[in-house]
């Protein structure tokens, strides 16, 4: 099996994803998981593939580990962790802050669906080929 290829992308926290405690909210960190899995999909993947498929998270597995403060930065970086196992895939998460400290790490499980029917699709070879490192 091939390496993963990574994907990266910041997020700013803004005034409204602050809570009570005055960090990110985790309903916050969640929205994040999926925009950051969602964009290296529509970076990484096939056209024709994201127009016949879509994704659903069916798990998170969130470790809370720290957290940033309004105007502070998160470093976010996703890839595929594995192969495909029918219509599942397992996409790992970490955000570090400016220093490098990681704050959170997610495991999500999602499913890939077809647009057309709505119903599970397996994960072809073709389809998971781009998030691996050398493309195979």
């Amino acid at each position: 099996m091939s390496e993963p290829a990574r994907f990266t992308r910041s997020f700013t926290a803004r005034p409204e994803h602050i809570d009570e405690l005055g960090h990110v909210n985790n309903s916050v960190w969640v929205q994040w998981i999926q925009d950051l899995a969602t964009a290296h999909w529509e970076a990484a993947a096939d056209p024709e593939h994201v127009a016949a498929f879509f994704w659903v998270v069916i798990r998170h597995e969130i470790d809370y580990r720290g957290n940033i403060a309004e105007g502070e930065v998160a470093h976010g970086e996703t890839w595929i962790e594995g192969e495909p196992q029918g219509a599942k895939s397992v996409r790992r998460v970490e955000f570090t802050d400016e220093a490098g400290k990681r704050l959170v790490s997610a495991a999500t499980t999602w499913a890939m669906l077809d647009r057309e029917t709505g119903r599970l699709a397996r994960v072809r070879p073709e389809v998971i080929a781009p998030f691996q490192a050398d493309g195979a």
